[in-house]
């Protein structure tokens, strides 16, 4: 029973050691912002916040960490430059930028980006150690260029050969590991790169564009850098048969095995015997999967001469596509008339069915449309044309434009420089449609949107417009929060002619 459990227990550290649980380090709700309709938004404040302040580039941080108002502020500064979609109970455009920034703060906090400690009677931000390590994968990722195979094989080997030194230990195996399996990723996934590449320029249509996008993209910032020398002799990638043979000397030493594991068994597997055999085996697993690379490349190469024929193909008939038909056609024509059967040798069309006149297109054959009839003349009555008239007027006097508005308020104002709106003279429909407008500048001035006070000042030509306190007016037959008119130009005194 004794070795059945060890056993089982060995299988499941395997199982774990292949399935490794992603959030046990990572908060469950972390992806929830980059999968929102502003993934993008969040993504770049993501990076403003990781280059300002805690990624490695930002400054030494303080070691309790950053005031929320300095990150809150961050975040604002950024928001000035972003166009948010709604998103549920997200935040949108209309609200407060300041409201925004600390409703945005407190996602990012919910989901686990950012984390706040309490110290004294402050309130501290931070970023957890394994979220910052996973941001600077995720900028790496996004910066990711070429990889240059030459580079990697050396390190590997590198670290492999450390082993044999009595003073190295797990980590240069563990590094070999990592690096082993990110070659093979990256050259397994070129393929699938090549044929991405490929669709999305084959939806070129102008010719240069295409030509220019195929070496530019395709061949000067191909996904392998030193492709062309892979298969070299004097490429580093032509020893990896000299890797397998320190991997298997590392697995079957037993001196070398047993320091190893016993690194493992001190440093990652929490004193778990298990489990450092598991992680000891997986890497060794990972290296051994370089035998592979072959087969990749081999794929890769498959993929890249398919691509080629693929860009010859469209290059060929592009240009063939743009040659003077016409002129092909009328040779052939010139040929047959001057030498009879014997033209099959020079014109520049096979002879056959494409020269038959059943393979021609049939003449296209002319409709004729019906002349157009006359335009019916309409004569309103004099009831109809008084009706439109008086439609027309009614517009007119309910029509508040921009002159007219200035006009109005001039003549309020007469003489003096301010005016209550409760002074108003509201006896018209021209003056209630005016008393409306000054209502909804004076609305606009009082918020604090940057927009809604740009529009208001348009609308108000020589004035201006502030909400007082208080109640609203209702003696004027129209109900609405008071506010003064002031003048702003000298222009406005008296009708202008």
């Amino acid at each position: 029973m004794a070795v059945q459990d060890l056993t089982d227990h060995i299988r499941r550290e395997r199982v774990a050691e292949r399935f490794p649980p992603l959030f046990k380090r990572l908060p469950e709700r972390l992806f929830a912002p980059l999968s929102s309709p502003n993934r993008v938004q969040y993504w770049t404040l993501l990076c403003a916040l990781h280059a300002k302040r805690f990624g490695p580039e930002a400054p030494l941080p303080p070691s309790a960490g950053f005031l929320m108002r300095e990150i809150t502020n961050d975040i604002a500064e950024e928001l000035v430059y972003q166009e948010w979609a709604p998103d549920g109970d997200e935040v949108t455009p209309a609200t407060p930028l300041a409201i925004r920034a600390v409703m945005i703060f407190n996602r990012l906090k919910d989901a686990g980006w950012i984390r706040v400690d309490r110290v004294g009677v402050r309130e501290m931000v931070t970023m957890a150690p394994a979220v910052a390590h996973f941001m600077n994968r995720l900028v790496e990722f996004a910066h990711t260029g070429p990889e240059f195979v030459s580079g990697k094989i050396r390190s590997i080997e590198a670290n492999l050969r450390l082993l044999l030194d009595d003073s190295a230990d797990g980590a240069s195996l563990q590094e070999a590991a990592r690096q082993s399996r990110a070659l093979l990723e990256h050259v397994r996934i070129a393929g699938t790169n090549v044929r991405d590449l490929m669709l999305e320029i084959g939806r070129v249509d102008a010719t240069g564009e295409f030509v220019r996008r195929f070496f530019d993209d395709y061949v000067e910032r191909m996904f392998i850098g030193d492709y062309k020398e892979l298969r070299t002799r004097e490429h580093p990638l032509a020893r990896r048969q000299e890797i397998l043979r320190l991997v298997r000397h590392l697995q079957h030493s037993g001196e070398l095995r047993t320091r190893l594991i016993h690194w493992y068994l001190e440093k990652q597997a929490g004193r778990d015997v298990a489990r450092a055999e598991a992680m000891f085996e997986r890497d060794i697993q990972k290296v051994e999967e370089l035998r592979r690379i072959d087969e990749y490349l081999d794929r890769l190469d498959d993929e890249i001469r398919r691509a080629n024929k693929l860009a010859l193909a469209y290059l060929d008939y592009r240009l063939r596509a743009v040659r003077p038909l016409d002129e092909l056609i009328g040779q052939a024509i010139d040929a047959v008339v001057k030498h009879g059967s014997k033209a099959a040798s020079l014109a520049p069309f096979a002879p056959g069915d494409c020269l038959a006149g059943e393979r021609l297109a049939s003449p296209r054959a002319e409709s004729r449309r019906s002349p157009p009839s006359g335009l019916r003349k309409q004569v309103m009555s004099a009831e109809q044309e008084a009706r439109a008239r008086l439609a027309l007027r009614a517009r007119d006097r309910r029509t508040m434009s921009l002159p007219k508005l200035a006009s109005f308020v001039r003549c309020q104002l007469g003489e003096a420089d301010s005016l209550l709106s409760s002074d108003l003279q509201v006896n018209s429909i021209e003056s209630v449609r005016a008393l409306q407008v000054l209502c909804t500048i004076a609305a606009a001035n009082a918020t604090s949107s940057n927009v809604l006070r740009a529009g208001a000042r348009a609308m108000a030509s020589g004035f201006t417009t502030v909400r007082l306190e208080g109640e609203e007016e209702r003696g004027q037959g129209i109900s609405h929060p008071p506010f003064t008119i002031t003048r702003t130009t000298k222009n406005i005194k008296g009708d202008e002619k």
